[in-house]
């Protein structure tokens, strides 16, 4: 695969060169190529085989759009600036920079990762593409010199061979917070609901596995790809031993120019069991009173957030969208803005009242008073940004890695009558990590291991 795309990316940067069409002032210079792989490698073990970081890896829930991307030419760590400098590019208005934004503690704008890649392979359904891009404050063709040297060294590198499939053991795990803990937080979020504080709040818990063998961020990905389906997948590197990856169902929003889609995802029923068959349990969520009323409630929420930046709102009659082990009630909600403004769209729309909860602002404080860890990019978004049009997805189902760690998120939400012992056995189903046991047992990507919490 290597072979095939790194002499055809030498070569076009060569006769760019060559030509004398990379200028030598700052700016942004980018290479657009149609490709053909050929014998089909994965993406995913592309990326697996460049050592070129940071790494992004993000494909569309309908399956459409998949891209690779490697190594940084530009790096934002908030979205603003971010967007400040695809605005100085206007006339590069697909110029997509990939990456995560942090769920936030609601004092400003929350903490971002999004990057330009040096290099990245796209593919829009069979299409498939190569971007080659350069940026410089000081000189493009300097740049240009300096990505030369870059493909030349990987060029010399063995090619991708397949990922291995993950398999890990389990050496130890770790709850924050622990049972104990769980029930005192639970409590003070009843006595917070009962003083109207809120109406809902979505309280987490981080479990640390501890694995032996080598745990390769990609190859988690593969198999979460694979047992998940209908869902975004990502994956972020920013080294051979830190990552964070998930595979979500649910969209934060896509800007298509001034049109802007979401979507209210909440109502949820079991994808099927021994009583009652999947249609039988989706035509029970359909007409479910008390799950019609809390999509409807996140419905309006996002309505009402959306509503000074809209110049219309349309909401979609509900659907019910089948995962691997649940279903939920979903409905759409498209807008017409009055302006395009990706960190504005962020703002009113992120974190979700199903991460948070509601009203959201409060919540949000309750959260970031009483978790005993920060969620970082849990619960936050990943995806793309560019004029023309950006796309992210809410970060759930996730893990973070580091090394031979791996945190895992489970989150539950608690509303008046909620039971901490009930809420807990639930994040228990949703999450993989159990007690450790001795020896260590292995973990595989279908029936039991982590990778199923995704």
């Amino acid at each position: 695969m290597r072979v095939l795309m790194l002499p055809l990316l030498q070569s076009a940067l060569q006769q760019h060169m060559d030509a004398g069409t990379i200028p030598d002032v700052p700016g942004v210079y980018s290479i657009s190529l149609p490709w053909t792989p050929g014998v089909h490698v994965p993406m995913l073990d592309w990326l697996n085989a460049v050592p070129l970081y940071p790494q992004c890896y993000w494909q569309h829930r309908d399956g459409e759009l998949e891209a690779a991307a490697c190594g940084g030419v530009k790096i934002f760590n908030r979205l603003a600036p971010a967007q400040a400098f695809l605005a100085a590019h206007p006339a590069r208005d697909t110029l997509r920079l990939w990456g995560l934004n942090a769920f936030g503690h609601g004092e400003g704008e929350p903490e971002s990762y999004l990057f330009l890649p040096r290099i990245t392979w796209q593919r829009e359904r069979q299409s498939h593409q190569l971007i080659l891009n350069l940026a410089s404050d000081g000189s493009l063709l300097e740049d240009a010199r300096l990505c030369a040297a870059q493909l030349a060294q990987l060029a010399r590198l063995p090619g991708a061979g397949p990922l291995d499939p993950f398999a890990a053991g389990e050496i130890s795990a770790a709850h924050q917070p622990e049972r104990p803990q769980w029930r005192q937080m639970i409590a003070r979020a009843l006595t917070a609901l009962r003083e109207q504080q809120f109406a809902k709040v979505v309280l987490a818990r981080r479990t640390r596995l501890v694995l032996s063998g080598k745990l390769r961020s990609a190859a988690l990905m593969a198999a979460s790809k694979a047992v998940n389906h209908h869902c975004y997948h990502y994956m972020l590197c920013w080294s051979p031993g830190r990552a964070f990856l998930g595979s979500s169902p649910e969209r934060l929003y896509r800007r298509r120019e001034n049109r802007l889609d979401t979507e209210a995802l909440a109502g949820t029923v079991a994808a099927g069991g021994p009583s009652s068959s999947a249609a039988e349990l989706a035509d029970w969520l359909m007409n479910d009173d008390k799950n019609q009323r809390e999509n409807l409630l996140v419905v309006d929420d996002i309505c009402q957030r959306l509503h000074p930046a809209a110049l219309s709102l349309d909401v979609t009659p509900p659907e019910i969208i089948s995962l691997r082990t649940v279903q939920h009630l979903r409905r759409t909600i498209m807008a017409q803005l009055n302006c395009r403004d990706d960190v504005r769209c962020l703002s009113m729309l992120q974190p979700t009242a199903a991460v948070a909860g509601l009203p959201r602002d409060a919540a949000r404080r309750f959260i970031a008073r009483h978790e005993p860890f920060g969620r970082e990019w849990y619960a936050g978004s990943a995806g793309y940004l560019s004029l023309a049009q950006s796309e992210f997805c809410v970060s759930l189902r996730c893990a973070q890695v580091e090394n031979q760690s791996v945190m895992l998120y489970a989150g539950a939400g608690i509303v008046e009558g909620s039971d901490a012992d009930q809420e807990w056995r639930e994040i228990e189903n949703k999450a993989a990590g159990r007690a450790p046991r001795s020896p260590p047992r292995p973990l595989h990507p279908r029936g039991g291991g982590f990778v199923c919490f995704f």
